[in-house]
């Protein structure tokens, strides 16, 4: 067997894959098992970290070739300029199909109606259902963890979905030696999470390896910021801030990026790579539980917008 020596003297067996080296080669598995497998799939691209690591696999695993699906952004109207310029170049960048879901376009038309706290993420189930129905997509590719919420810890890979699009835990299928059951009846689909198993500090160590470019608000910023629930939240048309909320420059960076209403900064001064990696690694919380408002609205918010249709 040949072997290696690392700069420390401990030897190396080539054949062994590293932790990072196992959950890319997992993911890039998923991606192609659900490539052959269904007509009609799209992978979920907002211009978050995870979803930047999901299309970085994809375009992995089907090299030299282009994704053969295409991507799917469902906008509340409230996201974060830099990531939307974000999304937009990279598509360009690779020369990718994007479609749009917009929030706005609902509410403009009475089907959904803005809710008091101003937030608009609870209302992307209604935008990303129908253009999942319309569009007969039949695999959704998503970037849930498993490590990030207790009802997104129930999810198996491959997770079933309904003819309305709702999801039942008692319905989740067995997922021994990494076989996956994509059987699914006319008007049901697929939600499929290639980043199931890894951790957000694998998310941050394989971006590290791999060079990746993000968005620059997850790296520490100064920042125009107010205080509501214990959060930093940014100001803006959505309802922020309120009488007697005082606006603040802070330094500042973002764990995860949604709709601004309810996506909080945490204080920071880790503005590379390096620092964010020792930074989460000393965590204790995840970045959900620390900056997502709308996770908090009751014990099982995420499990409720779930069974409803939500990723």
């Amino acid at each position: 067997m040949t072997t290696l020596a690392s700069s420390s003297g401990k030897v190396i067996d080539p054949h062994v894959l590293s932790h990072v080296d196992a959950l890319e080669s997992e993911s890039v598995h998923i991606f192609r098992e659900a490539a052959g497998e269904f007509e009609r799939p799209v992978l979920l691209f907002s211009g978050g970290k995870d979803s930047i690591v999901m299309l970085h696999l994809a375009l992995k695993a089907f090299a030299p070739a282009t994704i053969p699906f295409p991507l799917l952004h469902v906008d509340t109207g409230h996201n974060f300029p830099e990531v939307l310029k974000y999304r937009d170049r990279v598509v360009a960048a690779y020369g990718l199909r994007l479609q749009v879901a917009c929030v706005q376009d609902y509410i403009d038309r009475g089907a959904l109606k803005e809710r008091p706290d101003g937030t608009r993420n609870p209302l992307q189930t209604l935008p990303l259902t129908e253009k999942i129905r319309t569009e007969r997509f039949e695999a959704v590719f998503g970037g849930g963890r498993r490590d990030e919420e207790k009802a997104r810890a129930k999810e198996r890979v491959f997770s079933l979905r309904d003819e309305f699009s709702q999801w039942d835990p008692r319905r989740q299928r067995p997922e021994l030696w990494n076989l996956y059951n994509g059987r699914h009846a006319p008007g049901e689909h697929v939600r499929i999470f290639p980043l199931s198993n890894w951790t957000e500090l694998d998310v941050w160590q394989y971006i590290d390896r791999e060079n990746i470019d993000l968005p620059e608000i997850y790296y520490a910023h100064h920042r125009e910021v107010f205080r509501r629930g214990g959060m930093w939240l940014t100001a803006g048309e959505w309802g922020g801030p309120r009488p007697g909320e005082t606006v603040q420059k802070r330094r500042v960076r973002y764990r995860t990026v949604g709709d601004m209403s309810c996506t909080g900064a945490v204080d920071s001064d880790a503005d590379t790579i390096e620092k964010v990696i020792a930074e989460i690694a000393a965590s204790r919380l995840t970045e959900r539980g620390a900056t997502r408002a709308d996770d908090k609205l009751s014990e099982a918010a995420m499990e409720d917008r779930k069974r409803e249709g939500y990723f």
